[in-house]
């Protein structure tokens, strides 16, 4: 009976997707491209400005970064994902165990919960607009008005029922809004340099005088703003990689591509990348360059008043609805982390207490407002465990090694998989903390990943050996 259900509604949660349910390129295109063409887009590309980025790094670190990412999906992840056709969830809980897929959860749904937050920090700047009340600046960490508590409440107590009411309302949301949405994102860029030229009095009739424009009126390199890190060609190349960190090189998207037919039907993901993590940042970061053009004391990074300035009313709405579907299938899926640990509690229930806990973090400015650094963290926490399921399936049947052991042992917690998990965490804390430039919190989860994967072998090593 239960997996008469599985089958019928295609989920196929604790066993391999048959290939009668498998789906081709194009299912794959619509839906990257709607979710990286979304709220924190709105926040990430003014940061770039904020960090001080020039033009040459800005462009050409996104072109090789989102190249990278498509990459990591297409070599890494997808591979993976169409061989075992397993979710992650289940995949972890084979290797690892129940009890430290429970923690990998819960980590999980914290961050996401965070990552929600600040995208009901973006839809609650454009309601600052209408009703005129005071919005946090560049460096506020906590709220500063009673209308920003008032209108985060609002929005995130709206997010959560939606959330909550489930995954078929959340998708209709996102797919009615998401090619509206990349229109707009795309508006905000053309409208964003046109009035750059009028307010520049630059003449602008090639691509030439164009790239001259975006050099000494955009994105002029220099000194980052008070509070933000220098960005480089480095730093934006890894950023642009990484950002998606738990989505490919963590495997948090074998869930969705063990649907793929084929692995290369992975590079849709470039969909997303070069729609949302190109076109949609560099619209955004025009929108905060005008903005600092007019008023260079005017450092605030708020999505409101940017798309206003650039689209009206129709750049307000976009906003909240960027916010909304972010926020939407972020809680949801937090909600689902969260809900293996407590499976008795319905999920309606533990999705609402999860919106609460993203609506708390949205209060506070100062995780939108530190978004780069975030998001990096996010994929760093998780990253390990990416290393130790590729670690697991490809590497160990070549070294004679038993695969999926916490299974094959009957296991709660496969010790060297959590030892791997958390020593490569203090590994790079302690990388970052040493203050070495080219071990900055964007580059030192490439060493991460060799990292745990070494420690994942070679405990596991000591383990089987002293198991047999």
């Amino acid at each position: 009976m239960a997996e008469d259900k599985q089958e019928k509604h295609g989920e196929f949660e604790r066993e391999p997707v048959p290939a009668s349910k498998t789906r081709g390129l194009k299912a794959f295109v619509g839906m990257y491209a709607g979710e990286h063409c979304a709220g924190t887009e709105l926040m990430i590309g003014p940061l770039f400005v904020a960090a001080g980025v020039s033009a040459f790094d800005v462009v050409g670190g996104l072109l090789l970064g989102n190249l990278l990412a498509v990459l990591s999906w297409m070599f890494l992840c997808a591979p993976i994902a169409v061989r075992a056709r397993l979710t992650l969830y289940y995949q972890l809980e084979k290797i690892c165990g129940r009890h430290l897929v429970t923690l990998y959860n819960l980590a999980n749904g914290v961050m996401f919960c965070f990552l929600a937050g600040s995208m009901i920090t973006v839809s609650a700047t454009a309601l600052g607009v209408w009703f005129n009340f005071p919005m946090p600046g560049l460096n506020d960490l906590l709220p500063n008005s009673t209308g920003w508590v008032l209108s985060v409440l609002a929005v995130g107590a709206l997010i959560s029922v939606v959330a909550a009411w489930g995954y078929d309302m959340v998708s209709k949301v996102a797919n009615i809004a998401a090619p509206w949405m990349v229109l707009v994102f795309l508006g905000f860029g053309i409208i964003g340099l046109r009035q750059f030229i009028e307010a520049t009095g630059a003449e602008v009739n090639s691509l030439s005088s164009l790239w001259e424009l975006c050099k000494n009126a955009v994105w002029k390199g220099g000194e980052p703003l008070s509070g933000q890190v220098k960005f480089t060609f480095w730093h934006v190349t890894f950023f642009a990689w990484f950002c998606n960190m738990a989505m490919h090189v963590g495997m948090a998207d074998l869930s969705v591509f063990r649907f793929a037919k084929k692995s290369w039907h992975s590079c849709a993901a470039a969909s997303g990348m070069y729609v949302g993590h190109f076109m949609a940042w560099l619209a955004a970061s025009i929108l905060y360059a005008l903005q600092l053009h007019l008023d260079p004391a005017n450092t605030d990074v708020l999505p409101g008043p940017l798309a206003y300035r650039a689209a009206g009313v129709a750049g307000l709405i976009c906003v909240i609805v960027a916010g909304w579907t972010t926020a939407n299938p972020t809680i949801y899926r937090a909600g689902l982390a969260f809900q293996a640990i407590m499976p008795k509690v319905s999920r309606f229930k533990v999705t609402i207490c999860t919106g609460l806990l993203a609506t708390v973090a949205g209060l506070f400015p100062g995780i939108a407002m530190k978004l780069l650094g975030f998001v990096a963290l996010y994929g760093l926490i998780l990253m390990p465990m990416g290393a130790v399921v590729f670690t697991d399936f490809w590497i160990f049947p070549k070294l004679g090694m038993q695969p999926y052991y916490a299974e094959h042992k009957s296991l709660k917690i496969n010790w060297a998989a959590g030892i791997a998990w958390i020593a490569t965490l203090v590994i790079c804390v302690a990388l970052v903390k040493s203050g070495n430039p080219l071990l900055q919190l964007y580059f030192v989860a490439l060493p991460g990943w060799f990292i745990a994967a070494a420690l994942y072998i070679g405990l596991s090593k000591m383990q089987q050996k002293g198991d047999a």
